[in-house]
């Protein structure tokens, strides 16, 4: 059957006869949309779009800039956050500007026409017909509870009937109390008076609304003995009620409740309720001083760089003509087929459009390297975009010598990653504004860099200030594109099916292990003895290794008896970063410095590899590191690499297939194009590829939602483990073999991610000294369980345009853990023995700032900056403390903790405690995160706030708390409303909207990776 016709689906009619497609679709005239087969149509008669059209339903609001109408406010804020928005605005700005009028980007708002009505509440217009009918939907009389409990609270904050009570609206607020303070206890007065001489009104009731709340807490406010009630009161005195907090048991975090005063007006005859909000943190006002924001929170205004037209370029840093190249990279720049698809609309319409116009219909071998060179280019143009984040508008230049030093905040950070030989674009403020200087990274410091431009580049005078750019790094994707472009198609490596399984025929081999230790560990022993047996042109063979197993070791100990067993074996070892290259490097040191090569990009820095690993290398006259002829490096037998920098035996000319193994270790944290980059450019048809890693940790950081929804962060190791060729069980020794003996942690540190994420296969094995050096300690709630949740309730802040979260309560509670872990003599720590983990790049600036003075020496970094280490002390902080429950949703309330991967590589990194602090109520949403603080309370590890759901209940994987969540803060609120119904209060209001992240606000925590 041949496909519809593209033009008749967009406009219903097609000029062109016999233009060979099908022509036979159904319409749906309510909708005005085209379906391709009856069945299509009987379907949408069921959907949303539907059901709202024939109801009567319309949106309310359209975008004279893009000619589309949206449905609603909220759609409206994401709909101008994207990029055909964006273009098509300004491209109306302009031309308005050319004409002197004003642009029409802004929203219109519909009319409202005859034989129609507005519902405020739902964002739509309405057919009069069927408004009977949408005033009875469940979805309109929910809203219509929740703006009329909200108003029944917002109505009972104000004074009424001539009483006045002090502190107003705002409420009581204790401000930061120190935690000795809340021990004894604090008090504030609240003051109740009447303005009517003739005022027969009596206080007769004080309550707190904890005590009828959905939510169990600890009660830290209470009411003081006076008055005696019932209290008349009298005009001209002052009645006074105390508030009391007193706050022990839970330690830092922010409190609120509220205080009911019922009275009673008997010349009116009926009863009314006044509230006063109660609220206070416990703390210490130093730190949060030191921590506040430094600025509001206010969303970046989303803008795009207006195009360089004219570029100055400058001179090259000397390292980039290190070596001579045979193979010269493509350049491989975006098509525009793809840059057209990125402005479809959604990510769904961007797919659908990539699908349609880009991408092949199948993947396999064939089509491999176009489907992937289509999501690194659309990676790429996300990654340049994210770029915009770090550019400067104020920044000042210090010429020294030939070089001009520009600092860069975050640097050390990596954020923006900058390497030598990286491009920076300057001008001067108030320059033309298409003309730009290019300047070359020369110098790379901790806070600054060193740059060197055009002769014609002014030198910058009093104190100048200058618009900086940061440009990517294009080389490690043209690495990739060159690689995929090599024609290297074997099935075997890229989609083994049982097939070639069933053609291998295992050497026979006698092994004496190197690492006597491996003797002892089945699986380690049947990983080596596979990957050493295996005959040339066999499957990809995977180690998996679980954390704490033991994967590089077992990959050291194949690569030795690879060499030892095949006197003519060469191997090509890779790992996606320096830091993993450099392991594989220093436990293969032994096999000599005649034997083993170890590669480094000509930008490394000298000072950044180890010393041990210096004579491994091959540094030119200039003191760069460079490469040896080829016939030198064609005699080493190991040479070890990142999977970009491998590109290099290929770029010098030595041929396809003298390696015999290519070996990739922590292959899940590649993306699959970066790990081609060895196979398709050196392997042949008798190369054997062996991965090591754990794909149920994180993978490549990938920073397009288009490109993660089209699983460019599945890498290949992950893949390869997906299909029924490598199953676990029914391919061990074959094609996977999975690590069981844990030495890293505590069992009681293990059993959670053990049974969660590897059926419950992993054996504690660590030694025993080290992983029960924290049984007894004081820090525990339960002696001989290791693991504590410290519960409490915190505040997710933003500042300035930063849209990443901190939480000031985690982060004192965090020093608080630190301090007593560095003063206990008798569980004795170092700052290197202890490793903190937050989700959000903001409360790691903020952590690392309150423990600079007290521990300088931990680390503190994100969960990605964690996989791979351990340290002896873990603490994480979740940060994620949301009290709009009732309004957000649990995409909004838990953002990047929500992540089953970042959990599993966070909470294994602890060898003898784990420590997590966080909001239980929030955490509780996610059912991974209920399941394992379920665990944590059973086993007796539970400190702070109570939890508040049943923890011996079945966990629902299919989740659905964070509804449950909201509707008992709905409750709350109903709850209170009919108390206020009962006494003749009621009332309507408008409510407040959703406050989504966009993709760059999630990517300002996602890392950036350095790949060389």
């Amino acid at each position: 059957m041949s496909q519809i016709c593209p033009r008749f689906l967009s406009s219903g009619s097609c000029q062109v006869e016999w233009c060979g497609f099908r022509h036979d679709v159904t319409s749906c005239e309510p909708c005005q949309l085209l379906l391709d087969s009856p069945a299509a149509y009987a379907a949408h008669l069921y959907t949303k779009k539907h059901t709202n059209k024939v109801s009567g339903k319309s949106a309310l609001y359209h975008c004279p800039a893009c000619d589309v109408t949206l449905n609603g406010t909220q759609t409206w804020g994401t709909h101008i956050q994207g990029k055909r928005h964006i273009a098509r605005a300004r491209a109306a700005t302009e031309a308005a500007a050319a004409t002197g009028t004003r642009p029409n980007v802004g929203p219109a708002r519909l009319p409202v026409l005859q034989g129609q009505r507005r519902c405020e509440l739902c964002d739509l217009i309405v057919s009069t017909d069927s408004w009977a009918w949408h005033i009875t939907q469940r979805g309109h009389r929910s809203k219509e509870d929740y703006v009329s409990s909200k108003r029944a609270v917002e109505d009972a904050s104000r004074d009424r009937n001539g009483v006045v009570i002090s502190h107003g609206e705002g409420g009581l607020d204790f401000g930061v109390v120190e935690a000795s303070d809340a021990w004894n206890g604090v008090s504030l007065a609240i003051t109740v008076k009447t303005t009517a001489p003739t005022s027969q009104i009596k206080l007769v009731r004080l309550k707190l609304s904890s005590s009828a709340s959905q939510f169990p807490s600890s009660v830290c406010f209470s009411i003081g003995p006076d008055p005696l009630l019932p209290l008349q009161l009298q005009f001209g005195r002052e009645a006074r009620v105390t508030v009391i907090l007193r706050q022990s048991a839970l330690g830092p975090g922010r409190f609120e409740d509220r205080l009911e005063m019922t009275f009673e007006d008997a010349a009116l005859g009926e009863r009314f309720v006044v509230i006063r909000r109660m609220k206070a943190t416990v703390g210490s006002q130093a730190d949060y001083d030191l921590l506040k924001p430094s600025r509001p929170y206010i969303a970046r205004p989303r803008s795009q760089r207006q195009a360089e037209t004219d570029i100055v370029p400058g001179p090259p840093a000397p390292a980039l003509g290190t070596i001579k190249w045979s193979a010269p990279l493509p350049q491989a720049f975006i098509p525009k087929t793809i840059t057209s698809a990125l402005f479809a609309g959604s990510v769904s319409d961007i797919i659908g459009e990539l699908r349609q116009s880009v991408l092949p219909a199948v993947l396999n071998a064939e089509t491999h390297a176009r489907h992937f060179k289509s999501l690194i280019w659309i990676e790429e143009n996300r990654m340049e975009h994210d770029l915009q984040i770090y550019d400067i508008d104020d920044a000042q230049l210090t010429k020294y010598n030939q070089y001009y030093y520009l600092p860069v905040p975050g640097l050390a950070e990596k954020r923006p990653s900058v390497l030598t030989g990286d491009l920076i674009l300057v001008q001067r403020r108030g320059a033309e504004s298409g003309r730009w200087f290019e300047g070359h990274v020369h110098v790379l410091r901790q806070q600054e860099v060193g740059l060197r431009f055009h002769g014609s580049f002014p030198p910058p005078v009093n104190r100048e200030l200058h618009n900086i750019r940061f440009k990517l790094n294009r080389i490690p994707l043209r690495r990739q594109h060159q690689a995929l472009d090599g024609g290297f198609i074997e099935s075997r490596v890229l989609f083994p099916q049982q097939r070639h399984v069933e053609a291998m025929t295992p050497l026979t081999v006698s092994i004496t292990h190197y690492n006597e230790r491996i003797s002892g560990n089945g699986p380690q022993s049947d990983a080596v003895r596979a990957v050493a047996s295996r005959p040339p042109g066999s499957v990809p063979f995977v180690i998996f290794g679980p954390p704490g197993t033991g994967k590089t070791v077992t990959t050291i100990e194949a690569i030795r008896q690879v060499l030892h067993l095949n006197r003519n074996a060469r191997v090509l070892a890779c790992a996606p970063s320096n830091s993993a290259a450099d392991l594989l490097a220093s436990r293969l040191a032994m096999v000599g410095r005649d034997q083993l090569f170890r590669h480094y990009a000509p930008s490394r820095v000298k000072d950044t590899v180890p010393d041990e690993l210096r004579s491994f290398t091959y540094i030119n006259d200039s003191g760069y590191f460079a490469l040896p002829p080829v016939m030198v490096l064609r005699r080493f037998r190991v040479i070890v690499t990142t999977c970009v920098s491998a590109s290099f035996a290929h770029g010098v000319g030595i041929p396809r297939g003298h390696f015999t193994h290519i070996f990739i270790d922590e292959a899940g944290q590649a993306t699959e194009p970066e790990a081609m980059i060895a196979i398709k450019t050196m392997a042949d048809a008798r190369t054997n590829v062996i991965l090591s890693g754990d794909p149920k940790q994180l993978g490549p950081i990938i920073r397009s939602g288009v490109a993660r929804r089209m699983q460019l962060d599945i890498s290949y190791l992950e893949r390869l483990m997906r299909s029924d060729v490598y199953d676990e069980y029914d391919g061990h020794g074959v094609t996977v073999v999975k690590l069981t003996k844990n030495y890293r942690s505590h069992p009681s540190i293990l059993k959670y991610p053990n049974e969660r994420f590897y059926n419950n296969e992993l054996e504690p094995c660590g030694e025993h000294s080290l992983i029960n050096s924290f049984v007894n300690s004081p820090l525990l709630v339960s002696p001989k369980f290791p693991v504590v949740f410290h519960g409490m309730s915190g505040k997710d802040t933003r500042e300035a345009s930063s849209p990443s979260f901190f939480n000031i309560e985690e982060a004192l509670q965090v020093k608080a853990y630190v301090e007593a872990l560095r003063s206990d003599r008798k569980f004795r720590c170092t700052d290197s023995d202890i490793g903190v983990v937050a989700p959000y790049h903001a409360q790691c600036v903020k952590l690392r700032t309150l423990l600079r003075p007290i521990a300088e020496g931990i680390k503190v970094g994100s969960t990605e900056e964690f996989q791979g280490q351990e340290r002896r002390v873990m603490i994480i902080s979740t940060v994620r403390s949301s009290r709009e429950f009732v309004e957000y949703d649990l995409r909004h309330t838990l953002g990047f903790v929500a992540n089953p991967r970042r959990f599993n590589v966070a909470i294994t990194r602890a060898q003898a405690l784990l420590i997590v602090v966080g909001d239980p109520n929030v955490l509780s949403l996610d059912p991974l995160w209920r399941s394992f603080l379920n665990y944590v309370y059973l086993s007796g590890g539970w400190r702070g706030m109570p939890i508040s759901w049943d923890p011996d209940a079945p966990v629902r994987e299919e989740g659905g708390y964070d509804a449950e969540f909201r509707a008992r803060g709905r409750q709350d609120m109903y709850d209170f409303a009919a108390r206020m119904e009962a006494l003749t209060l009621s009332g309507l209001a408008s409510t407040g909207g959703l406050d989504d992240v966009d993709e760059t606000d999630a990517n300002i925590d996602r890392p950036w990776r350095e790949v060389e």
